[in-house]
């Protein structure tokens, strides 16, 4: 199943690539307790781990809602062509993702709002295209709701430094600035209601920026995380942060805020790039929290 409705929104998976980040649990997880991993190695391969090569497996993903009789995205991965010098594993891909996104029955002219959660290297790939020797947006239709927060800390022009470092060198330049020089940018501070179904947080730690979309309709719920959440070892352990993290200590605070909401109100959490079944449903356990149970995403079978 690709899939699913909750209340009257529909959402579905579309695929850019999964396998490995090339990096193992003590580099991406730096602060994460080594039993976690070699005690939940069972059931974390291969959806989440690369047991032969001890690294942990992604998924980079795009989910596409449908609400209010409108086309909506949930970031927009990595991209094609793009020069990442500093992301060697994000580097000149050529995926098929426009025809991934074809396969759910939109072209890139039906997409009436995209959302990036944060501004990242791998949330704002394919909010350009080359076309010629120049990046333009995609999605020609569309307003980009960008977190003010992520879009003014990530303009070179600003002279932040990241923690990230240059992990998302020419990112700005190539995939945000064109788009907010096209005029279809909304950069909101806050909170922003979409429409009667979904509403954008500031959920700020990973970046200064990054957001969650809670979606409630009827008796449903559901939270998209973005990167609050990277492995499902991070919901049995939400004391450990990834090492890109820019605030370690909001990083923490959103999490354990966010994942008690879930759980208190059996809502299911959809990070950006889990894969298995992408996302889960949590409970509380104790001081932490626990997986009750799996999306009915279908699992992908192979690493691409």
């Amino acid at each position: 199943m690709e899939q699913i409705t909750l209340g009257n929104v529909t959402i579905t998976r579309v695929w850019e690539y999964f396998g490995s980040v090339d990096m193992t649990p003590d580099t991406f997880f730096p602060e994460s307790p080594k039993e976690v991993w070699n005690d939940g190695a069972s059931w974390l391969t291969p959806h989440f781990l690369d047991s032969e090569t001890n690294t942990v497996n992604s998924a980079i993903q795009t989910w596409l809602l449908r609400s209010g009789g409108r086309t909506i995205l949930v970031d927009t991965g990595v991209g094609n062509h793009k020069d990442r010098p500093y992301s060697p594993v994000w580097s000149r891909l050529e995926t098929a993702f426009l025809a991934n996104l074809a396969r759910a029955d939109v072209q890139p002219e039906d997409v009436d709002v995209v959302i990036n959660t944060h501004l990242h290297v791998d949330h704002v790939g394919w909010n350009t295209y080359l076309d010629g020797r120049q990046w333009v947006p995609t999605f020609p239709n569309a307003t980009y709701l960008m977190p003010k927060d992520d879009f003014d800390f990530w303009n070179p022009g600003n002279g932040h430094e990241p923690l990230f470092g240059r992990g998302n060198q020419n990112v700005f330049e190539d995939s945000v600035a064109p788009v907010h020089r096209a005029g279809q940018t909304l950069l909101w501070e806050n909170s922003h209601r979409i429409d009667a179904d979904l509403r954008l947080d500031a959920a700020p730690g990973h970046t200064p920026g990054s957001s969650v979309l809670t979606l409630a309709s009827g008796t449903d719920r559901a939270v998209f995380v973005g990167d609050m959440l990277h492995s499902p070892v991070q919901i049995l352990d939400p004391d450990s942060n990834s090492c890109f993290c820019e605030d370690p200590v909001g990083a923490r605070a959103t999490r354990r805020k966010v994942l008690g909401w879930a759980a208190d109100n059996n809502a299911l959490v959809i990070p950006a790039h889990l894969g298995g079944h992408g996302a889960a449903e949590v409970a509380r356990e104790g001081d932490t929290f626990a997986i009750k149970g799996w999306a009915p995403f279908a699992p992908y079978t192979e690493q691409v």
